[in-house]
């Protein structure tokens, strides 16, 4: 399932989607889908440009679930991967237990440390979420929660088009 070199990330948020995170991590390539249990997804981590990112947040109720996607990556690209998630300004690397079809698999996540209550994400940024969701076939009614998610203009016109250009 794994190569050597490779370990094992579990992205939920924008990440899910292939194209945004192959831009990152360019060895990056999808294992099995899954779910952490005893969690949620929430838009409330604090963002430098002001909006809400995807945050895992535990709930401690086991029928709460993250899904997301689990990608092998090599290793020398984790630092990479720590940079573009902002280790140590806003998120944490944690080693979550996900549960898929093949079985239960432990992987490195990224969890919110700075969090704020009724932020929004840019449409954008939703997208890259809704985009990986779909790509991942992830449970419809987990699609239409996220769908459902309140979502802003992003004041900065030229990152929305960038951000959007990678779809077309």
């Amino acid at each position: 399932m794994f190569r050597t070199d490779e370990f094992a990330y579990f992205a939920y948020g924008s990440n899910m989607s292939v194209r945004r995170l192959v831009a990152r991590v360019p060895s990056a390539r999808v294992v099995v889908t899954g779910f952490v249990s005893g969690c949620r997804l929430v838009f409330d981590k604090v963002s430098k440009d002001g909006s809400g990112k995807c945050d895992c947040e535990s709930t401690g109720v086991a029928g709460d679930r993250v899904y997301g996607v689990i990608f092998g990556v090599v290793l020398h690209e984790r630092v990479v991967l720590d940079r573009f998630e902002g280790t140590g300004a806003g998120y944490e690397p944690k080693t979550v237990k996900v549960d898929t079809i093949a079985g239960a698999l432990d992987a490195l996540t990224y969890v919110a440390t700075n969090k704020r209550f009724g932020l929004m994400p840019y449409h954008w940024y939703k997208q890259h979420v809704l985009i990986g969701a779909r790509e991942a076939d992830l449970p419809a009614d987990y699609i239409r929660a996220i769908e459902a998610v309140a979502s802003a203009d992003d004041p900065e016109y030229a990152r929305a088009e960038k951000e959007a250009s990678m779809y077309v």
